[in-house]
């Protein structure tokens, strides 16, 4: 009895802290490596937005910079790594880009989902079927 007591009482104490598994955790914009690669100075803030997409912050004192922020949270102690890539207009018109991004994340999360996120994901559907 004292053995499934103690069994019990460890079972009890891991479960809530996290020291059995932890999700990874994606957040922000993910910005895609062919999409920067397109980004051309002079272009306007509509094609960036249209390239990129919304900025992750858009901060009224600083109208002519766009930051694209995305985080990775990972592993059983939640260690956070963190991106910014950042462009810079002038009179609406791109200027510079610089910062990092995760280049490869949508083809690796892609490659790692059924490991990370267990094997009861969405399936695509396959294109071109319907009656449309």
């Amino acid at each position: 009895m004292r053995n499934y007591l103690l069994i019990a009482a460890i079972g009890l104490a891991t479960s809530g802290c996290g020291i059995i598994y932890k999700q990874p955790i994606y957040q922000g914009n993910l910005v895609d490596k062919a999409d920067v690669d397109q980004l051309v100075v002079g272009q306007s803030k509509q094609q960036v937005l249209a390239l990129l997409g919304t900025p992750s912050v858009a901060d009224p004192f600083h109208a002519q910079r766009w930051d694209y922020t995305a985080t990775e949270r990972t592993g059983r102690l939640g260690h956070v790594h963190m991106k910014n890539f950042t462009v810079y207009f002038d009179n609406d018109q791109v200027t510079k880009w610089d910062g990092d991004y995760f280049p490869n994340q949508d083809e690796q999360l892609a490659r790692n989902s059924v490991r990370q996120f267990g094997p009861n994901l969405a399936k695509d559907k396959k294109k071109g079927q319907g009656g449309g």
